[in-house]
């Protein structure tokens, strides 16, 4: 039993890291194209989600390897959601943690650059002035809430976390059947 939990521990930290590394890297790369207008919100979204989609699918693959190669090829749903989870737990918090770092040395304009692009976008759509101080004053009030670590960290696994989730329910849902891609 403990050489499984040994195992599993190693394809948790293996194909987290991978994961987190990664988004990480996507998320410093492409903050200088959001700066220089390369990528705009609109475009962006998908380039973000979609390197979180593409992190994250490593969830299916580890579940499949630890099936395939520790347990005959068999898993429960269980403990194939307990290894997706522990995978997009650690890949979240590398990508909340690389987003520290790069917040607190080149991007700490980042919620006025924010700010100011939606203003222009909802400008550029026709706002009124109204529809413009009311989003004003709303982007302001989260700026001041953004100025906290623990709250910055937390909104930035919110924005990846759930993805992981989802990968993990449709993996583990799908590799439970071991006639699914046998070994």
């Amino acid at each position: 039993m403990k050489q499984k939990q040994k195992l599993m521990k190693k394809i948790v930290l293996t194909y987290g890291l991978i994961a987190g590394a990664i988004v990480s890297v996507m998320l410093v790369v492409t903050q200088p194209l959001f700066r220089n207008g390369t990528l705009n919100i609109d475009n962006g979204v998908y380039v973000g989600f979609g390197s979180m989609i593409i992190a994250m699918s490593l969830i299916f693959f580890a579940i499949k390897s630890f099936r395939d190669q520790h347990l005959q090829g068999v898993i429960s749903f269980g403990k194939a959601f307990k290894v997706g989870i522990f995978i997009a737990l650690v890949a979240s918090v590398m990508y909340a943690l690389t987003w520290e770092v790069y917040y607190n040395t080149v991007g700490q304009d980042f919620m006025e650059w924010y700010q100011q692009c939606q203003l222009d976008k909802m400008t550029k759509d026709g706002a009124s002035e109204q529809e413009l101080t009311d989003a004003r004053m709303e982007m302001e009030e989260m700026a001041v809430h953004y100025k906290n670590p623990v709250f910055r960290f937390g909104f930035t696994l919110i924005e990846i976390f759930p993805v992981g989730l989802i990968i993990t329910l449709v993996s583990a849902g799908i590799l439970r059947k071991k006639e699914i891609l046998p070994a």
